[in-house]
């Protein structure tokens, strides 16, 4: 099963110098039944684009609770066993929560496929999405706008034999 782990380039960084992502039971985002029905789409390329700008959010997420973390989105995309990652039955149809997975515990981060990250011009657009997120979620129009100017920013791709350029930790 494909999961989108959202992180923040600090985490990346860790993972990088650890070899795992997470320590424990934490939170990335995959084609769910939930997810499915939202989208209304049977295209597995579509569902797991879905399934990855959900990622994209929750680093979002991390990166406006991170005040020292590069305003740039991280999301690893990785492999791991059916039946690591599991839905919430109770949360499936919690908007909020849609494609939201558990992964039981680390994972190896020589597992990853492919690392998507926000190129330097959509650092400006992802600050300003950080300083009105709050706002955003409760409610505010003009904020939510503003949200959505960041993701309206595609993560490029890299290769995971990339991420200690990345990260600045390469030659």
């Amino acid at each position: 099963m494909r999961v989108y782990v959202p992180l923040t380039l600090s985490g990346l960084a860790e993972a990088y110098k650890t070899g795992e992502l997470g320590s424990g039971p934490f939170v990335a985002y995959a084609v769910t039944p939930a997810l499915r029905e939202w989208y209304l789409s049977d295209d597995i390329e579509e569902l797991e684009y879905a399934a990855l700008n959900r990622a994209a959010l929750a680093s979002l997420r991390l990166v406006a609770l991170d005040p020292g973390a590069p305003r740039r989105r991280v999301v690893v995309a990785v492999d791991v066993p059916d039946g690591a990652a599991v839905a919430d039955p109770d949360r499936g149809l919690d908007p909020s929560a849609l494609g939201e997975v558990r992964v039981g515990g680390a994972v190896a981060l020589a597992k990853a496929a492919a690392v998507h990250l926000d190129s330097d011009e959509a650092e400006a657009d992802v600050t300003a999405a950080v300083d009105v997120l709050g706002a955003a979620d409760r409610g505010d129009d003009d904020a939510q706008f503003v949200v959505d100017g960041a993701e309206d920013h595609e993560l490029l791709w890299f290769a995971t034999q990339e991420i200690p350029n990345l990260v600045g930790l390469g030659d």
